[in-house]
Parts: C-alpha cells; sequence; structure tokens
C-alpha cells in the first residue's frame, strides 16, 4: 500500500522526459522552451489522465481509498508520511550546484594576473564570488585528479582510477559513496555532461561508450557526452575540427585554428547539451540538482575556433620564467604527450618563435573554454536561477608552457599541481579579496556539503573551505597552517606556506624554498635535513606511502 502511495503521489513526475543515455551513438532531444512551458503546463492533466483513466483504476479506487483511510488514521503511518514531506521539502529548499570543470587549465587567465588573456567571462565569476590564489590538485593527471576531486579522498596516482574503483564496486566491496552519489542520496539530482571523471561521458570499453562499465556506479541520474561529428567519446577527446578523430597522434597537428562557429569544435557541441540539461533541471523545481559540466579545452591538441585565436594575433606575451632544463634529479620529463603530434619537426625548447606560436594556441583554447563558460552563466540569469546556484570553477591541473623545459603536466613542479579555483556562492555574498591560503581540491566535497547544509560524510580526507569563503574571512591559523598534498608515479609532494619537499620511492628528496626561489630551481635538501624530516613527517602523517 505504501509503494502505491508513493507511486501516486510521484506520478506527475513521470511527463517530463529526460535525454538518452548518451554515449557517442545516443540521440539527444532538445525541448525548446515553449515545449517545456507546454509540458509544464499539462502536468496536472497529464497526471489524472495517467491515474483514471482506465477501467481498472475506476473499479478499484474506492476500495483503495477506503483502505487509506484507514492507513492514514495510525499514527505511526501519519509520523513517516510527515518526515517524508519535511525530507522531501528540505531538499528542494537546498541550493544547487553547478561545477564546472575545465581540463589542463593552469592559472592562464586575467583575473590571475595574466593580462594578455582574453577571459571576460571566468573574470566575471571571479567577481561574485572567491578567487583562491593557490589551490593545489592531488595528482597531475586527469583521471587521478578527478578521482580527487569526486570522492574527496585520496587515491591512485594514474588514470585507470575510478575504473579500479568501479571495479570494487561490481565485486562487491564496500566503498564510500562519491561526492555525486552521497548529493543524490540526499535528494539532488545528478547530471553530468562533457569531461568530468577521466573519460568523457563517464563510460569505459573500446570507444569509451558502453553503458555496462560506468566509470562512477551510482553516481548519475545521466551523465551525458554527444560525440556530434567526432562519432564516439573517444573521438570527441582528442578531436579536431569538423570531426577529425586521432588515429595517429604523429599525423595530427598539435594546434589549429580554423574559421568557425563554436560547434565545428568538441566543446560546442557538449556546451550546447549542458545547456538544455540546465533548462530541463530549471523546470523541476521539485528537487535541487548537482550539474556537473565537463570542459575539454584547452586539452591538447590546442584546436579553436579562428575567432578566439584573433584576440592573440599581435599580443605580446611575457618571457618564459625558469625554461631551462633542471639539473640533477628531479621529476623533469620530455614531454612526450606533446612531442607525439605533429610539430613540422620544430621544438619550443629550441625554436623560441615556435615556443611562442604554441603558447597563443594554448591562449586561444582558453578563451574558447572561457565563452563556453560564459553561455552557462548567462542561462543561469536567464532561468532566474544564478541566486539560487553555487557555482564552482575548477582546473584539474596546471599545464607547464615551457618551464622547466616541460610542455605538459605530470611532473611535481609548482606548474603541474597548481590550477585556478573559483567558488562563486551567493549566500555568502561577494569577496572583493582573492585567498591566498593553501587549499587542495579534496576540500571541495566537505565544502559543497557546507555550502548547500549538506552533512559532511566522515571519510571525505579534505577540510571544507566554508570559513575562507565570506568576504570577511580570515586566515588560517598559525598553529594550524594549511598544506597541500600531491603525487605521480613514484614520488609523492607536501606544500607548505615557504616549502616544497618531493620524496621519491626510493627516498630521495628535492626540497625547495619558496621565500627565495619560486621557481623551484634550487635543491636544498642535502644542506636542509632538518627541514626534510619535518616536512616528510608531516607528509606521511597526511598521505602514507602505501596509498593507493
Amino acid at each position: 500500500m505504501l509503494a502505491w502511495v508513493g507511486m501516486l503521489a510521484r506520478v506527475d513526475m513521470w511527463v517530463f522526459p529526460t535525454e538518452a543515455s548518451a554515449s557517442g551513438k545516443s540521440s539527444t532531444t532538445a525541448w525548446q522552451p515553449t515545449q517545456r512551458a507546454k509540458l509544464l503546463s499539462n502536468r496536472k492533466e497529464a497526471s489524472f489522465r495517467i491515474m483514471f483513466n482506465t477501467t481498472h483504476w475506476s473499479n478499484t479506487l474506492p476500495k483503495m481509498l477506503l483502505g487509506l483511510k484507514h492507513l492514514f488514521m495510525q499514527p505511526g503511518i501519519i509520523a513517516l508520511l510527515w518526515l517524508g514531506l519535511s525530507a522531501n521539502n528540505a531538499s528542494a529548499d537546498r541550493q544547487n550546484i553547478l561545477l564546472i570543470c575545465v581540463d589542463d587549465l593552469r592559472p592562464e587567465l586575467n583575473c590571475y594576473g595574466m593580462d594578455y588573456i582574453h577571459s571576460p567571462n571566468i573574470d566575471a565569476l571571479a567577481t561574485r564570488g572567491r578567487l583562491f590564489t593557490r589551490h593545489f590538485v592531488q595528482a597531475p593527471t586527469c583521471g587521478a585528479s578527478r578521482s580527487a576531486l569526486l570522492t574527496g579522498r585520496y587515491g591512485p596516482a594514474d588514470n585507470d582510477a575510478l575504473f579500479k574503483r568501479a571495479a570494487q564496486i561490481r565485486s562487491g566491496k564496500e566503498v564510500y559513496p562519491s561526492m555525486p552519489e552521497w548529493f543524490r542520496q540526499h535528494g539532488y539530482t545528478t547530471v553530468s555532461v562533457g569531461k568530468v571523471s577521466h573519460h568523457p561521458g563517464g563510460r569505459g570499453g573500446a570507444d569509451w561508450n558502453d553503458d555496462n562499465l560506468p566509470e562512477m556506479p551510482q553516481a548519475w541520474d545521466r551523465h551525458l557526452l554527444p560525440a556530434g561529428p567526432w562519432q564516439h567519446p573517444r573521438g570527441w577527446m582528442h578531436g579536431l575540427a569538423n570531426g577529425q578523430i586521432r588515429s595517429d597522434s604523429g599525423e595530427m597537428d598539435v594546434f589549429q585554428s580554423m574559421e568557425g562557429d563554436d560547434i565545428i569544435y568538441p566543446d560546442g557541441v557538449t556546451s550546447d547539451a549542458a545547456l538544455r540539461q540546465l533548462d530541463l533541471l530549471a523546470a523541476n523545481s521539485d528537487k535541487p540538482f548537482f550539474l556537473a559540466y565537463g570542459i575539454l579545452r584547452p586539452h591538447l591538441p590546442f584546436g579553436a575556433p579562428a575567432k578566439y585565436m584573433a584576440h592573440y594575433r599581435d599580443a605580446a606575451l611575457p618571457p618564459i620564467a625558469h625554461a631551462k632544463k633542471p639539473i640533477g634529479r628531479t621529476t623533469w620529463h620530455a614531454s612526450g604527450e606533446f612531442m607525439k603530434y605533429n610539430r613540422w619537426s620544430r621544438d619550443p625548447n629550441e625554436d623560441a618563435q615556435f615556443a611562442i606560436e604554441v603558447r597563443k594556441h594554448y591562449a586561444a583554447c582558453v578563451s574558447y573554454a572561457d565563452a563556453q563558460v560564459g553561455k552557462m552563466l548567462e542561462r543561469l540569469d536567464q532561468l532566474g536561477i544564478a541566486d539560487e546556484t553555487n557555482v564552482i570553477l575548477w582546473g584539474d591541473h596546471g599545464w607547464h608552457l615551457g618551464e622547466h623545459a616541460i610542455w605538459g603536466k605530470h611532473s611535481l613542479f609548482e606548474e603541474s599541481l597548481l590550477s585556478p579555483l573559483i567558488i562563486a556562492a551567493p549566500a555568502l555574498g561577494r569577496s572583493t579579496q582573492n585567498c591566498d591560503e593553501i587549499v587542495e581540491t579534496i576540500d571541495l566535497f566537505p565544502t559543497l556539503c557546507d555550502l548547500v547544509d549538506l552533512p559532511t560524510p566522515g571519510f571525505v580526507q579534505g577540510t571544507s573551505l566554508a570559513s575562507l569563503l565570506s568576504p570577511a574571512s580570515g586566515s588560517a591559523s598559525e598553529n594550524n597552517p594549511r598544506t597541500a598534498v600531491s603525487y605521480f608515479r613514484n614520488a609523492r609532494t607536501i606544500r607548505t606556506e615557504t616549502h616544497r619537499l618531493v620524496v621519491h620511492a626510493d627516498g630521495f628528496s628535492e626540497l625547495y624554498d619558496h621565500r627565495s626561489d619560486p621557481g623551484e630551481t634550487q635543491n636544498i635538501a642535502a644542506h636542509s635535513a632538518d627541514v626534510v624530516d619535518q616536512l616528510r613527517a608531516q607528509l606521511n602523517a597526511r598521505h602514507s606511502p602505501e596509498s593507493p
């Protein structure tokens, strides 16, 4: 009987259609505003028809209503119904989350002091919220960094981190809920569009579109990647203009700038899908939403419409800082991800003009990504839900543009680990100051819980940033300064207010003093044993060498 009551109470929710499973083969329905309005206006009539336009309902309804009368008179049932209504009301009153994840985005933005960059939309978001100048990711690679974001915990250091977690779930092992799953358990509709987990669309398989291999089981009500002319999520991931798919990296240009609208490159397709999802979620005001939208650019190859490159054709770029290859043992690498593309036999470490061209195409991709952010912010305003939606912009890691003679991520230098973080929480008001405290990606799970008044689970390993978000927020306690831990391959690092320590698996250490060497060019570990020992103890207390 209770099950029937629940079905009857929610039957009006059936009227509104949703987009299908979005692998590359799936189609999506673009519901126009007039269609949505018509659907909404007909919900009561449609519900009435569903419930009563059958002989079965007309014959059985009197008996069922009589049974309900006796059922509702029971004190326990009244209490259960009251609790259910209270829970629904509490959920409906909570604010929404829009989490925007940008791939390979270093703090190369105007609001971060790079005044040659054209990023008006992200800059505008920064004026609405809090910009964090020292946000460090857990890992300088997409999969491991996104795993830390979406679980609130340290994890494996490779791109299969979330797929390893999914395999544990399939095997029956008890696994902590992910962040979207936690919000879903607490009454949120959870949707992802684009590259949010490591695979765009969140699926495995040869072309990353196998519905039987979700990257994050139980996390999303819908996880979508309309691949457009790129055929499937794997093609979309490394696509260039008009459906060009990477088959042999050496035959694909490392950068490109073609004439056309946003939709000729992959992010134009997914931004349209994200806008449709935002429309659908706003129309269903019975539940708050957690919408995660993943932007591909500026991930390699650097492809963006020519109108974004136009900002940089004649731009004067600042010189590359500490551009020489480090001396001695470090986490330096030969930039394999970048170098495998067609570079026309040119090397940016040896060809200064080519280095400028690479940097300008990266900047064009940043402006292209910024335009997609602008579309989402504009739609929030158009829908009238900007004041009830917390917006978070997060970069999954940094990216070297020639610093330390690296062109890419995958190091434990500052350039690989430092990424943008902006949190705009309407309830907390605007902040006129940036936050210079050290913060980490794993801090976002408890922070978002605090922002919408959800309980924070005990298993998260980060610390809420809520106290740093208000306009009048202060600094961390001198007795408990914030630090950041990161890891990749066979090394781990801890960043403090003054130093960075890198510990390799065999015990070799790198120590850099940021007070005198912000570029991390002088390893002073051999002359600072006490500092090395102190920071190693802090690192081991935060992250065990045996951690997965």
